[in-house]
């Protein structure tokens, strides 16, 4: 009898129990789907956003991510709350949780800092050429962790974000004009006026070399078996490495041309004949 009665009770209790609960697991539900709509609607927002920006592919995919994963995560907490969870305790339970995994994943955390940095500060971006973290490349891709860098020789390099961000960073790709450095050495013999001239000839017939700013040509040293002189001529940034290999080529033939001699190692050997006792 007790246990019908009980089961009479809770048949009684039914409609109110489904009214009370039965209403907040419905607006949980709806609060989850109207929630993660706008997670991908941020997510979209996002994209179009800085697309239309015309902002680095890098940042778009990493600032929408990041978008929607707030949302998301707001969402949840809000879907958690409408069912009677407290929420401030799983707040707590999770911050707890974060900066545990945040002690044991130290190294991780620290290339995801690294990362955003690099997406805020933009040292370098995809297609750069640049040299860092003991290496050198163009970037392929940046990632919230690594970086990968594509070496002349099309090797693959995944470097960390934090040796990138913790060291010297050198962008070669960062401005539109490289200057060249060379330095051409010739023969004491060689009249400097005349050895001059000729390797101006040169870059004043190159199309490649910019007439602005001007190039510089100067005695650089007195060396031990040569006269070097500095030939440092401006040209594209993309042009940089076939117009060195270029002008290389041209000043070479040009002094050879000039009967202008390039000295190389030697050794003059005096034989002295000591007579006969």
């Amino acid at each position: 009898m007790e246990n019908l009665e009980g089961l009479d009770g809770l048949i009684e209790q039914a409609p109110e129990f489904l009214m009370t609960y039965g209403l907040k697991a419905l607006a949980a539900i709806v609060i989850f789907i109207i929630g993660k709509y706008f997670a991908g609607v941020a997510n979209r927002v996002t994209v179009k956003v800085l697309n239309s920006r015309k902002v680095d592919a890098t940042v778009v995919s990493f600032v929408a991510n990041l978008a929607w994963a707030l949302v998301f995560v707001f969402t949840i907490i809000a879907t958690l709350g409408q069912v009677g969870v407290q929420t401030a305790s799983l707040v707590a339970v999770i911050g707890a949780a974060g900066l545990a995994v945040g002690l044991a994943l130290q190294g991780s955390l620290s290339n995801f800092a690294s990362g955003v940095l690099m997406v805020l500060f933009r040292p370098c971006r995809v297609g750069d050429f640049i040299e860092a973290a003991g290496t050198a490349g163009v970037v392929d891709e940046i990632t919230i962790f690594s970086t990968r860098l594509r070496t002349g020789d099309n090797k693959v390099i995944i470097a960390p974000n934090s040796s990138i961000m913790n060291g010297t960073i050198t962008n070669y790709s960062a401005l539109e004009k490289r200057r060249i450095d060379l330095t051409i050495g010739v023969s004491y013999t060689a009249d400097i006026a005349t050895t001059k001239k000729v390797i101006a000839d040169v870059l004043d017939n190159n199309a490649l070399v910019l007439k602005d700013p001007g190039y510089t040509i100067g005695l650089a040293e007195l060396a031990d078996s040569s006269i070097n002189f500095v030939v440092r001529p401006w040209v594209s940034t993309a042009d940089y490495w076939p117009v060195r290999f270029e002008l290389l080529e041209q000043i070479k033939n040009a002094l050879d041309a000039a009967n202008i001699e390039i000295p190389f190692p030697q050794m003059d050997l005096h034989v002295k004949e000591v007579p006969a006792k």
